[in-house]
C-alpha cells in the first residue's frame, strides 16, 4: 500500500516522491483495469465463437449495461471522495462514519437500478432496434446482469473506498482473481459437453450449454463473489477505514454527507447517463447497418478498452493523490499531482494507441472468427487509435477534478462534446460510410473532448476554494 503520510503530514515532496507515489498507486489501478478488461475480451471472445448472433446479442446490450453500471459506480463515488478528503485530513473516525452511511446508501440505489432494468428488460431490445433473432437472448443477456447489481455497487463502493485510503493492490488482486472465476464459470455455462484431447490423453468436459446467458451467469456470478471478498477485506482489515474493532455508529444516511455525496455523485450520474444515452443513441444509429456492424461495433469497443484501460488506471491515481492532498489543505500538491498524471496519461496511451494500430489484426482474431466482422472490426479500430493521446488528457483530467469534487463543469463539458459533436456527425456519416463513418465521428470527439479538459486544467479553475 502507497504511504501517503507524507502529504497528510504537510512534508515536502521532491518531485521524485512525486513520480513514486504516483506509479505505487497507478500501477496496481491500471493491473485493476486490464483485469476488468481481459474479463470483457474472455465474454467476448466466448461468446464470438457462437456466431454472428450470438455476438450481436450481447454486443446490442453493452451501451445500455454501460448506463446501469455507471449510474451506480458514480453513486459510489460520492462517499470515496469524502473519505479521502477525511483521511487526508487525518480524521478516521470521521472517514468510518462515510463508509456506513456509504454502504446503506448504494445498497438503496442498486436495488432500485436492479428492478428498473428487470422492469424494461424484455422490450428494450426492440427499442434498441434490434433483429428479432438475437433479441430473446440479448434481453435474457440484460436481465441477468441488472439483477446482480446490489453485489456490483458494494464492490464498487469497497473498491473506491480501498483506493481512496491508498490500497491499489487489494482490488487489483481481487480483480485478476475476478477474470480467472469467469473464464471457469463462463467455460462451463456457455457451451456444451465435448471432448477434448490434453497431452494425448481424451477428456469429458461437461457443459450447460447456455450460450449468451452462460456468459452473463458466469460474468455476474464472478462479480458478485468477488464483491463478497472485496467488502470482507475493507471492513474487517483495512486501516483507518476497517468497521471491525472500531467505535459503534449508524449506518443511517445523515443529511450532511448524502448532501455532500449527492453533490459530487449528481453530476457524474447525470454525466454518465448522459453519455450512455449517447451510446445508445450511437447503438440505434449502427443497428441498421446490420449483424454483422453491430457484432463488429461491440467487439471493436472491446477490443479499444485495452487501449484506454492505462488512462483509467492512472485517473484513479490522480484521484486519491489531489483528493488527499486537497483534503490536506495542499493546493500545490494538488497542481502538481494533476499535471503529473495527466502528462503520464498521455505518455503511456499514446503507446497504446501505437500497439492499438498494428496489433488490431490480432485482437479481433481472438473476438471472431467471422471474417466479415473481423475485417471491418480492424478498419474501425486503426480509426480510432489517432485520438488515443487525446482521449487520455480527458480520461485523467477529469479524475484529477473528481479529487477535488469538481464534477458539475466536468460534466457538462463531456455532454456537450458528444452532444454536439459525436452525434450529429455519427448520424450524418453512417448513412454513406456505415460504420466507418461512426468511428471517424467518435475519433473527433473524443480528439475535441482532450483538448477542451486541457484547457480547463491550465486554467485551474478547477480547484474550489476551501
Amino acid at each position: 500500500m502507497a504511504d501517503l503520510s507524507p502529504i497528510q503530514n504537510g512534508e515536502a515532496i521532491p518531485l521524485r516522491r512525486q513520480v513514486s507515489l504516483t506509479a505505487q498507486l497507478a500501477v496496481p489501478a491500471i493491473l485493476a483495469q486490464l483485469s476488468s478488461i481481459v474479463m470483457q475480451y474472455i465474454d467476448a471472445s466466448m461468446v464470438g465463437r457462437l456466431g454472428a448472433d450470438g455476438a450481436a446479442s450481447v454486443g446490442l446490450m453493452s451501451s445500455s449495461l454501460w448506463l446501469f453500471w455507471g449510474i451506480c459506480s458514480a453513486v459510489t463515488t460520492g462517499f470515496s471522495v469524502q473519505i479521502a478528503h477525511r483521511l487526508g485530513a487525518r480524521k478516521p473516525a470521521e472517514a468510518r462514519v462515510v463508509v456506513r452511511q456509504g454502504i446503506t446508501s448504494v445498497i438503496v440505489v442498486g436495488l432500485a437500478m436492479a428492478l428498473v432494468g428487470l422492469a424494461i428488460s424484455r422490450q428494450l431490445p426492440g427499442w434498441l432496434g434490434g433483429d428479432e433473432s438475437i433479441n430473446a437472448g440479448a434481453s435474457l443477456y440484460f436481465a441477468v446482469f441488472v439483477a446482480a447489481l446490489p453485489m456490483l455497487s458494494l464492490n464498487y463502493l469497497a473498491g473506491g473506498i480501498l483506493r481512496a485510503s491508498g490500497n491499489m493492490k487489494v482490488p487489483s488482486l481481487l480483480n485478476v482473481a475476478m477474470c480467472l472465476l469467469d473464464v471457469v464459470l463462463n467455460w462451463f455455462l456457455i457451451f456444451s459437453t465435448r471432448e477434448l484431447s490434453v497431452f494425448g490423453h481424451e477428456m469429458v468436459m461437461p457443459g450447460a450449454g447456455l450460450g449468451v446467458l452462460g456468459a452473463a451467469l458466469g460474468t455476474a456470478g464472478a462479480e458478485t463473489i468477488i464483491a463478497c471478498a472485496m467488502m470482507w477485506y475493507m471492513l474487517t482489515r483495512q486501516k483507518d477505514v476497517r468497521l471491525s474493532g472500531a467505535e459503534r455508529g449508524s449506518f443511517r444516511p445523515t443529511r450532511p454527507i448524502l448532501h455532500r455525496a449527492f453533490k459530487i455523485s449528481v453530476p457524474m450520474t447525470l454525466e454518465h447517463a448522459i453519455f450512455c444515452g449517447a451510446q445508445i443513441m450511437i447503438t440505434v444509429i449502427v443497428a441498421p447497418l446490420g449483424v454483422v456492424a453491430i457484432a463488429a461495433n461491440a467487439f471493436a469497443v472491446t477490443a479499444e478498452s485495452l487501449c484506454y484501460m492505462p488512462g483509467f488506471g492512472i485517473g484513479d491515481a490522480a484521484t486519491t493523490l489531489i483528493g488527499q492532498s486537497y483534503g490536506a489543505g495542499r493546493r500545490d500538491l494538488v497542481v502538481r499531482f494533476c499535471h503529473l498524471t495527466v502528462g503520464l496519461g498521455i505518455v503511456v496511451m499514446t503507446f497504446m494507441g501505437i500497439i492499438l494500430y498494428w496489433g488490431a489484426p490480432v485482437m479481433m482474431e481472438i473476438m471472431t472468427d467471422v471474417e466479415s466482422i473481423s475485417s471491418l472490426g480492424i478498419e474501425v479500430l486503426r480509426i480510432e487509435a489517432w485520438a488515443e493521446p487525446l482521449y487520455a488528457a480527458s480520461i485523467v483530467a477529469y479524475g484529477a477534478f473528481v479529487g477535488v469534487g469538481d464534477t458539475m463543469i466536468p460534466a457538462i463539458m463531456n455532454f456537450g462534446s458528444i452532444w454536439a459533436v459525436r452525434i450529429p456527425l455519427a448520424a450524418i456519416m453512417a448513412p454513406t460510410m456505415g460504420l466507418r463513418g461512426v468511428w471517424i465521428a467518435m475519433a473527433a470527439e473524443l480528439s475535441f473532448r482532450g483538448g477542451i479538459f486541457l484547457w480547463r486544467m491550465w486554467s485551474g479553475k478547477w480547484i474550489p476554494a476551501k
